[in-house]
């Protein structure tokens, strides 16, 4: 519980970290910093900027609550001398960096953690190691040594992102593209093979193609390669969020496929549990994985073009910014306020399905 809460604790802050730095950046009063919401447990007002930084009961979740922003409802933290600077007195331009700050910390913090864990672990080319007789991959041509650069137009980084292709692929035909060393002239050539899904062999409720990749190789201290491969995570981690949500969409994801914070302590205190006899630095390690999904998660939750969500205030602000006037505040506190009870309704359900799921 100590560590899931520490864990998600560094995420929310570092998130709204990103807002609060933008805001000062941009000469915007902020009237609260907090980790958590609900009574608050211990704060402190610094009395430079006049900020309360607060610690409240429940902790999964936080805000940075600037000056005008929710109609100033902490106005005892206002200078006295009227110094203060409301959110909405900067321009669009500017609130949307403040914005967007938040989704974009997150990503930043992932791709930090990504970093650590590829210079500790390597990388998984996709690069192919043996191709089973007789299914998808040989009838197309496929063979060891090959490295897959694309799959279903999608660009290829790593192994992994061919198998989350193929996850939300299902049994469809799917075409590959990849790279082969011309055995004569030792340069690579690339190819494309058509992957029949008629083919495919089912197994656990995956469709396999009888591909085996070679496995991770280690990167040493070569630099641009670590930031390389962090990227390559990173931009792994977003498209598996991405990937989900379309299927949820499509109803192809129960709601057994949904975790809350509930769940995401069960996650972390089973795999602490499966890799403490590996050592100390596999456990922080695979912490560290769990935090650039976790991470990368909430930026791309947090951009999603809902109403509350930052996504949806960044819809407003590109509007007033098109049209050079702001939509209409009864307006956009209206939607907003629709889009919270939305948000609040999801948020029991996602924690009574939660409980109902480890039960």
């Amino acid at each position: 519980m100590i560590l899931a809460l520490v864990v998600l604790s560094v995420i929310v802050l570092f998130h709204e970290f990103g807002h609060f730095l933008l805001a000062r950046l941009n000469g915007i009063t902020v009237v609260e910093f907090s980790l958590g919401f609900g009574p608050r447990l211990l704060s402190h007002v610094s009395k430079k900027s006049g900020t309360r930084y607060s610690w409240k009961l429940f902790p999964f979740g936080g805000s940075c609550a600037m000056l005008g922003e929710f109609g100033d409802e902490e106005g005892e933290n206002d200078p006295e001398d009227g110094s203060g600077v409301s959110f909405f007195s900067r321009s669009p331009a500017a609130r949307m960096s403040v914005v967007a700050a938040g989704p974009v910390f997150n990503f930043i913090l992932a791709f930090v953690f990504a970093m650590v864990i590829v210079s500790w672990s390597g990388y998984d080319p996709a690069r192919i190691q043996e191709v089973t007789p007789g299914q998808a991959a040989d009838a197309a041509g496929l063979k060891a040594g090959d490295v897959i650069t694309k799959i279903g137009g999608r660009r290829v980084m790593i192994a992994r992102d061919v198998v989350l292709k193929m996850l939300v692929n299902g049994n469809r035909d799917i075409t590959v593209q990849y790279d082969r060393m011309d055995g004569e002239t030792g340069k690579w050539e690339s190819h494309e093979a058509f992957l029949d899904a008629d083919l495919f062999t089912l197994q656990n409720g995956r469709y396999l193609t009888g591909i085996q990749f070679s496995g991770y190789e280690s990167l040493g201290f070569n630099i641009p390669k670590i930031i390389k491969y962090g990227a390559a995570e990173v931009r792994y981690a977003v498209l598996t969020v991405v990937d989900s949500l379309k299927e949820l969409v499509k109803g192809r994801i129960s709601a057994d496929d949904i975790a809350g914070p509930v769940r995401i302590v069960s996650i972390i205190d089973d795999t602490v549990d499966q890799v403490r006899p590996y050592g100390l630095v596999t456990v922080f390690m695979n912490i560290l994985n769990l935090m650039v999904m976790f991470s990368a998660n909430l930026g791309v939750m947090n951009l999603l073009p809902f109403p509350a969500l930052d996504g949806g205030r960044l819809v407003f602000l590109a509007y007033e910014l098109a049209a050079k006037k702001p939509v209409d505040q009864r307006i956009e506190g209206a939607v907003n306020m629709a889009g919270m009870a939305l948000l609040m309704a999801f948020m029991v359900f996602v924690l009574l399905n939660d409980v109902r799921f480890l039960m």
